[in-house]
């Protein structure tokens, strides 16, 4: 028709009219704009997942206390006793708890960033708002446990070792294990959503991240020992997780200094702001997928 024309085809029409697809990826400075907007949501949800994970215990929330010390108390009865790994590490216990304390709050990011798309899939599909939001909540949920379980290991090495003002330090290793952490989250977020067979596999893979990560002993000690050649304890070296281990080890324990590992921090660095991007990138890059099928 002349003058008035009517349009019939729907992509026409919502360009005409200004609509746009629900589910368009914005750009990468827009959604980092938006999820900083969404701060209170992230905090809130993670408040909330805390709640709801000891709400049905007897014990309630002092199980964040009791659940790493139980666990550090397996691997001290198994690695410790049984196969006499604590031979001449002194403070074995407050050396063994950091290990532990460390390696778990980024393997319990990997493991429950990677289902957190997957158990919120009505929740994706109702509501418009930038998905990183929820791997991001678990993240801040499992620093939550983190903080309990430094307040433990602050404790144990205050009675044993007496308190030091190199404690500080701690304070940016766990900043860069934090950024870490949400980089490799994203990451295992993303994958696990469009390859549910990764939570069957990550256990597998963090286990065999903890034997190679220096946590029961001491990783250079033990390469020494082994006459091991300098080249083998770089590569070592460049594993992240003991690189944070060795830091806030370091920083707790005098007597670990002499056999700390070359150059963690500048290794720790790295990782962080690297794999911080990269999580962030790789995740953003799906935004407009999660959700579907």
């Amino acid at each position: 028709m002349t003058g008035s024309t009517w349009v019939t085809d729907p992509a026409a029409l919502a360009e005409r009219y200004g609509l746009s697809k629900s589910s368009i990826r914005p750009s990468l400075a827009s959604y980092l704009r938006e999820l900083w907007s969404r701060r209170q949501f992230v905090l809130s949800y993670a408040t909330a997942r805390t709640y709801a994970m000891y709400a049905g215990a007897r014990l309630g929330s002092l199980w964040q206390v009791l659940t790493p010390l139980l666990n550090a108390a397996v691997y001290y009865l198994a690695f410790g006793v049984l196969l006499g790994t604590k031979n001449g590490i002194d403070n074995y216990v407050a050396f063994l708890l950091t290990g532990i304390f460390v390696f778990t709050f980024t393997q319990r990011c990997m493991t429950e960033g990677s289902r957190s798309l997957a158990l919120n899939l009505s929740l994706i599909r109702t509501l418009h708002f930038p998905r990183a939001t929820l791997p991001l909540a678990y993240v801040l949920n499992e620093l939550n446990q983190m903080l309990v379980s430094l307040g433990i290991l602050f404790v144990i090495v205050g009675f044993t070792d007496g308190l030091a003002w190199r404690w500080l330090l701690v304070v940016p290793a766990l900043l860069l294990q934090l950024m870490f952490n949400i980089g490799i989250t994203l990451v295992f977020a993303r994958v696990g959503t469009f390859v549910s067979d990764v939570s069957q596999l990550l256990p597998f893979i963090t286990r065999t991240w903890l034997y190679a990560s220096g946590i029961f002993f001491s990783l250079p000690a033990k390469l020494e020992q082994a006459n091991a050649p300098g080249w083998v304890v770089q590569v070592l070296a460049f594993n992240p997780i003991s690189a944070y281990i060795d830091i806030v080890r370091r920083s707790l324990l005098e007597e670990h200094k002499q056999n700390e590992l070359p150059h963690a921090w500048s290794i720790a660095i790295v990782w962080s702001f690297v794999m911080l991007a990269f999580g962030f990138v790789y995740f953003w890059r799906a935004e407009d997928r999660y959700g579907r099928g």
